[in-house]
């Protein structure tokens, strides 16, 4: 097991609000995190991020010259910087324009304002993204356990990919949707399907429903990833067999604590 801490963070901020850089840059520094650079500007965020690789980059939502999922979008299509978490703190609430950072795992949206824990337990999300903390099981050795990820977002995908990777399963499986699982299950033998809810043709309901009702595939625990929040969809992802669910974003510890779960007690 490795794990850095908060001290060990280096962070790009990016707040055009003079007083609102100051603020966040007080609460990271109670947080002992003291490596900063804070800019204002969607231009200056990108003169660093040619000079240097942060651990975290931490972004307002508009910016005079830009906004966050423009410099997201960027940093996602960059090979060498695709990997650098991304956290947004914002007080949009409209589930419409927070999508794209859902998709594109962000580890951690934070609201305007946010509190002490907030921020701590969105620096702990980058910690456990950032480092390694093998699973310990009982009933599998980790390196043997197959997982497929399915998921439309080639960027959420990744995301749930790094996750898993960290946790120690190296054995993974990538569908795009769910009509590409259902495809992929005919040939591979998995313990696990993680598995977004929106998607295209299959959505993750209709995958979960198919392997419940599939001889072959009907033991396999299934985990549900999803920014879904309408109550009806909730309840019918409830009701399509799904083992576990959790909330996009999502923090690592979460994920860990559900594998364990799900597949110690087969």
């Amino acid at each position: 097991m490795s794990r850095i801490s908060t001290d060990d963070l280096h962070i790009l901020l990016i707040e055009p609000s003079t007083m609102q850089r100051k603020i966040i840059m007080h609460q990271l520094e109670d947080e002992q995190v003291m490596a900063i650079d804070a800019v204002r500007t969607k231009a200056e965020a990108l003169e660093i991020l040619d000079r240097i690789h942060p651990d975290l980059i931490i972004s307002s939502l508009h910016y005079e010259d830009g906004s966050a999922d423009q410099l997201l979008k960027f940093i996602r299509s960059d090979g060498a910087k695709a990997d650098i978490p991304f956290m947004l703190i914002s007080s949009e609430t409209r589930r419409e324009q927070l999508e794209v950072f859902k998709q594109s795992g962000v580890v951690a949206i934070l609201p305007k304002p946010f509190n002490r824990d907030h921020l701590g337990a969105a620096l702990n999300a980058t910690l456990d993204l950032l480092g390694n903390d093998e699973v310990d099981l009982e009933m599998f050795d980790i390196d043997s356990v197959r997982v497929m990820v399915v998921d439309d977002s080639r960027m959420a995908r990744r995301h749930i990919l790094r996750v898993l990777q960290n946790l120690g399963i190296r054995h993974l499986v990538e569908a795009v949707d769910g009509s590409d699982a259902i495809r992929k299950l005919q040939t591979e033998m998995v313990d696990l399907v993680v598995t977004d809810y929106n998607m295209p043709e299959v959505n993750g309901a209709e995958l979960a429903s198919f392997i419940r009702h599939s001889e072959m595939h009907s033991h396999i625990p299934i985990m549900m990833v999803t920014s879904e929040a309408h109550e009806a969809h909730l309840k019918n992802i409830r009701q399509s067999g799904v083992d576990a669910m959790a909330d996009k974003p999502f923090e690592p510890e979460t994920v860990k604590q559900m594998l364990v779960s799900l597949l110690d007690r087969q």
